[in-house]
């Protein structure tokens, strides 16, 4: 007969403060509570002899927070008291319910058992040379290693988090592929792959959050098997709970992992891009071109292969297409356009910077892939972009691939979603610290701009840095980076899908956020992420409609990008009515390049994000949870984007009444008509016009937008700002402004002035 094997007791029999830090211990383990604020906790919990002190780089915040108590008097529950938040802690299972100070519950573990441990080895690549196989994909040659010869790197935990959610909606876990409206009744596999991000943070309408302090893979699942976070790999469970309304939660993230850098004025005007531009010719007839016909763009990228022939990731340049980059630089200077170039963290072994690499043993182990957990790695690979690129003036970066392993696109078919995890999990921990493999991009964006910093001071140039990269996490908005939604397929269940997917990783705490306009992948083709709906391109009116449409919803969002391949993406390779709209929506984001700016502004000075979930901003109403097709964007504007064809290739249902679609105006203020003042009542729902040319846009009851005349660039603005007036009294707003560029403004040389009408 099998006898059952009795488990640690989870009974608190040991409470003890600490200066300001509560321990309790049970047979089973320990836990250590640390206030970090009045709202914010850390909550640790170790099966180990120790807490470990690893190093965590996402979470910045060091100080503890002291002005709280605690009561353990009663057999049942040991209490934590902050100003903000209340700790119930049960006794017999060391479970943690979290209360507002007037006793609401706001979050519960799971009462008998929220923590599981289970312990297993892991093993790294051996330092012998690998066998791989190498291949070729669009995010260029893939290193895959086979029968690999391994060695230990130690114990580490699996641990599953049980909690329990009640009538709530959560938002955030960064980027998932599919777009959806609240997280609820889903299983997220939060990795890093082409088309996700992970960010082990959510946000709930029920008013607090939870930072996972980890930093491999994890697993959310909330459906029939239980509500709970599998952790892949880590030492000990380390959450961080936020109570607050969803603003304040973003707030408190930003508390614990750092403000996001500010990034230039110019940053938020209209980003030429295209896979890709081969010469240097191509690029200034372009901008040449551009300002002929009045298109405002304040960036233009280079992509891939601005390199020699077989030298996939030198950082220089192929001197028989781009003869002069400096010159070709200080040309787009003098007509107020900066300059982006693609960057990759592999290195071909023909390539001089992959032998620096190599000589100095700096590349993850079995590929060619730098390895950017190392200090002298980092610094090596800025100083190869100081002898190159920044030294001729380069705005910049675009740091592609930067997840930087995604099995998933080798193969023909779609894999399983759990098999795509599964792949990177092994793939990645193979060759990086495996409690460490979703933080690469973190360390590749920390050494751009840590270094380019400290070659700023050594050279007085003060330009913000400025990283487009392909992937993120905790934290990495200090580092000015800007991500991405990777290599989409066209079609227009993609592009709903963008507007949830941006909203959800904007949720998750870091605010710079853009995606390919009109998909990268626009035609039909042989792997199944090159899945665009429309072979036809240009010539198909259908596939225009949906580029139009696509483009208006971009010029909403943080960062204005057009980029993808199958056909040229410049405006002018548009027709007819498709390019009056392309224009028309170019000329309203200029437009709004101050009010754009200011609340850029107030992203880094007061912890806001520019664009929202409604629920953000009204979570009392339960209509706004559910919403993918509206959002919010700075203080005052209510974007609509048009996510359904209305003119060509429409069903019949969609076709029904084209030029409109239907509005919900949140309840708790009224709402006007962006162009015409039409007022509209919180609470209602209304047709409103949508013409090919027209994206709906409304504005909350008491506000004034700031507005410029549109240019062809940022810098070519007037000085003099417009306001538009929406309240039928008295309306206000904070205009923030500093000098555009540069770091001074973390210096305070900076203005806010409050503008009432």
């Amino acid at each position: 007969m099998l006898t059952a094997v009795k488990q640690a007791s989870r009974k608190i029999d040991r409470v003890e403060r600490v200066g300001d830090a509560l321990y309790l211990g049970s047979e089973y383990g320990k836990m250590r509570i640390e206030p970090k604020s009045a709202s914010i906790v850390r909550v640790t919990y170790t099966v180990c002899e120790v807490f470990s002190c690893g190093k965590k780089p996402g979470v910045i915040a060091e100080e503890l927070f002291g002005d709280w108590t605690y009561s353990d008097e009663t057999d049942s529950d040991i209490e934590v008291m902050l100003p903000g938040i209340t700790l119930r802690i049960r006794r017999e299972t060391g479970a943690v319910r979290y209360f507002t100070p007037s006793g609401k519950l706001l979050f519960a573990e799971d009462q008998e058992a929220p923590l599981e441990f289970e312990e297993f080895e892991m093993f790294r690549l051996a330092d012998v040379p690998q066998k791989t196989r190498v291949v070729d994909t669009p995010d260029g040659k893939k290193e895959l290693v086979e029968d690999a010869a391994k060695i230990s790197a130690g114990k580490s935990y699996h641990i599953r988090y049980h909690f329990d959610l009640g009538d709530e909606a959560i938002y955030g876990f960064g980027q998932q592929e599919k777009g959806c409206a609240s997280l609820r009744g889903r299983r997220l596999y939060i990795h890093q792959a082409n088309r996700k991000i992970a960010v082990p943070f959510f946000v709930s309408t029920a008013g607090y959050g939870l930072l996972t302090d980890c930093y491999s893979p994890l697993i959310f699942n909330d459906n029939e098997n239980g509500t709970y976070i599998y952790t892949e790999s880590a030492p000990e469970s380390d959450i961080y709970f936020i109570a607050g309304s969803m603003n304040e939660v973003v707030k408190g993230y930003r508390f614990l992992t750092g403000k996001a850098a500010l990034l230039p004025r110019w940053a938020f005007g209209y980003v030429q891009s295209k896979e890709r531009y081969e010469t240097q010719e191509q690029i200034l007839d372009t901008v040449k071109r551009s300002r002929e016909l009045g298109i405002g763009m304040d960036c233009i990228v280079l992509d891939w292969i601005s390199w020699p022939d077989g030298e996939w990731g030198q950082k220089s340049y192929d001197a028989s297409r781009f003869p002069d980059p400096r010159g070709m630089i200080e040309n787009l200077h003098s007509d107020h356009v900066h300059f982006m170039i693609s960057l990759w963290p592999t290195m071909d072994p023909k390539a001089p910077d992959h032998r620096e690499f190599a000589d100095r043993k700096l590349f993850l182990p079995g590929c060619t892939v730098y390895d950017a957990f190392k200090e002298e790695a980092r610094k090596l690979y800025f100083d190869q972009l100081k002898k190159t690129h920044f030294s001729y003036g380069t705005d910049a970066w675009w740091c592609d691939s930067s997840e930087p392993f995604t099995p998933e696109w080798s193969h023909r078919v779609r894999p399983e979603e759990n098999d795509t995890y599964r792949a990177f999990c092994d793939e990645a921990g193979l060759r990086m610290p495996y409690e460490y493999c979703n933080a690469y991009p973190f360390y590749h964006a920390l050494g751009i701009y840590e270094n380019q910093r400290k070659a700023m001071a050594e050279t007085g140039c003060d330009k913000r840095v400025v990283n487009l990269t392909r992937s993120a996490y905790t934290g990495q908005q200090r580092f000015g980076t800007i991500m991405w939604s990777g290599d989409t397929d066209a079609s227009w269940d993609t592009y709903r899908d963008q507007i949830a997917i941006g909203l959800h990783f904007c949720a998750s705490g870091l605010p710079y956020w853009t995606m390919d306009t009109g998909a990268f992948f626009v035609k039909q083709g042989e792997y199944w992420y090159w899945n665009g709906k429309y072979d036809d391109t240009l010539s198909d009116p259908a596939y225009m409609e949906l580029y139009v449409r696509w483009y208006q919803y971009a010029a909403f969002l943080p960062v204005f990008r057009a980029h993808g391949t199958d056909f040229d993406r410049e405006m002018w390779n548009f027709t007819g009515e498709f390019y009056e709209a392309l224009i028309k929506a170019n000329r309203l984001r200029y437009t709004l390049i101050p009010y754009i700016y200011s609340e850029a502004g107030k992203v880094w000075l007061r912890d806001r994000s520019l664009i929202r979930w409604l629920a953000f901003d009204f979570a009392d109403d339960k209509r706004t949870w559910e919403i993918t097709d509206q959002f919010m964007f700075g203080e005052c504007l209510m974007v609509c984007p048009v996510t359904s064809p209305m003119y060509y290739g429409a069903s019949d249902e969609e076709a029904r009444n084209p030029g409109f679609r239907m509005v919900y105006f949140p309840e708790g203020c009224d709402w006007y008509d962006f162009y015409t003042g039409e007022k509209y009542s919180g609470g209602s729902e209304c047709r409103v016009s949508a013409k090919l040319d027209e994206i709906p846009l409304f504005v909350r009851e008491g506000s004034l937008v700031p507005i410029k005349k549109p240019a062809l660039s940022t810098e070519e603005q007037a000085d003099d700002v417009e306001w538009k007036k929406f309240s039928d009294g008295e309306a206000s707003y904070d205009l923030y402004e500093d000098a555009g560029d540069g770091y001074d403004y973390e210096k305070g040389q900076y203005t806010i002035t409050k503008i009432v009408r």
